[in-house]
């Protein structure tokens, strides 16, 4: 029997940008390659982000820059979703003090509202995305609207941003400093929210997509929020510690290392009498401590031992590490 890949699967992919396709303007070895194989595959290809500095458009063409498949439709933002979660509570024309981009205030105005950049200006909403440009005076600006009782959007919430140089603070960093000063908390727009997956699996027509993401509170969360099967992959903000360790809403159906890993077959996970198999590695628990028969750097070893923990922990509210017991076969 012709064992298939796992992406086959699937109709559609819907996959996060920073960690997943790249780190800052350079693309993650492979990546792309992978990218390109699902057109010949008759596989759908969208793009959701949270990442709220640029346009869907200058998004898509990075990534076309890149050598990577990418219409501007296929980009689904959390700045978009962010305009329409205003647009649907706001008064047509009504004014919105951006703290974040120019792309961001174009998404604002194409939705039919006006954006401004002072409270002087009598704002009644706030949005906040991520603008690697914002100071001080811009975050007090926010907080002097949000504190007079405006509407406050996040277009995300994410602490920290993958770079080439290294993770760097995210939009969640700005949104606390915001939230610290004035007692409040936004409303989210983008990821771990299920709207910005189906908004992006209806443009595709997708019935049956698989989300890849390297964040578990954004991608995979926000995945799991809207029903769909999610995968991890390793070249981001998440690594296998935290990935075993993740609370139940947040843990992945899948467990890849790089985006070509969904072009080979997943295999197989098997429970015999407690003790979970994944190609020649075993795990299974014994009290608090998750026994893993395999090498640390073998992938199917961490498969076993997150399907082993993740039983013997159903319901974690919290991230939630047992003792690891290596046993080198």
């Amino acid at each position: 029997m012709t064992e298939v890949s796992l992406i086959s699967l699937f109709d559609a992919l819907l996959a996060d940008l920073d960690g997943v396709v790249y780190t800052g303007p350079h693309a993650i070895p492979g990546a792309v390659e992978a990218l390109q194989q699902l057109e010949g595959l008759g596989i759908g290809l969208g793009y959701v982000t949270n990442n709220a500095s640029r346009t869907p458009a200058q998004v898509a063409e990075h990534l076309r820059d890149l050598g990577a498949p990418a219409e501007d439709s296929q980009v689904v933002s959390s700045s978009q979703a962010a305009a329409e979660l205003l647009a649907s509570r706001l008064a047509p024309g009504a004014r919105v003090l951006i703290t974040g981009s120019p792309a961001l205030a174009q998404e604002i105005e194409l939705v039919g509202l006006t954006p401004v950049s002072s409270q002087e200006e009598n704002p009644v909403a706030v949005v906040q995305g991520f603008n690697p440009g914002i100071g001080w005076k811009d975050l007090a600006e926010a907080a002097f609207v949000v504190s007079a009782g405006a509407l406050w959007v996040a277009t995300n919430t994410d602490m920290s941003l993958p770079q080439a140089r290294g993770i760097a603070p995210g939009n969640g960093t700005l949104v606390a400093a915001v939230s610290a000063a004035t007692g409040q908390t936004p409303l989210v727009a983008g990821k771990p929210e299920a709207p910005l997956f189906h908004a992006a699996a209806k443009r595709l027509a997708a019935d049956c997509p698989l989300v890849v993401g390297d964040r578990l509170d954004t991608d995979i969360l926000g995945g799991n929020n809207a029903g769909f099967a999610t995968v991890a992959v390793l070249t981001g903000v998440d690594t296998k510690h935290s990935i075993l360790a993740a609370r139940t809403a947040e843990r992945p159906v899948y467990l890849v290392g790089e985006l070509s890993d969904l072009h080979r077959p997943y295999p197989a996970v098997d429970n015999i009498d407690g003790t979970y198999r994944c190609g020649d590695a075993t795990a299974h628990v014994e009290g608090e401590t998750l026994s893993i028969q395999g090498g640390e750097d073998d992938l199917n070893a961490w498969r076993a031992a997150c399907a082993a923990w993740w039983a013997a922990v159903p319901d974690a509210a919290v991230a939630t590490a047992p003792k690891l017991d290596w046993r080198t076969p």
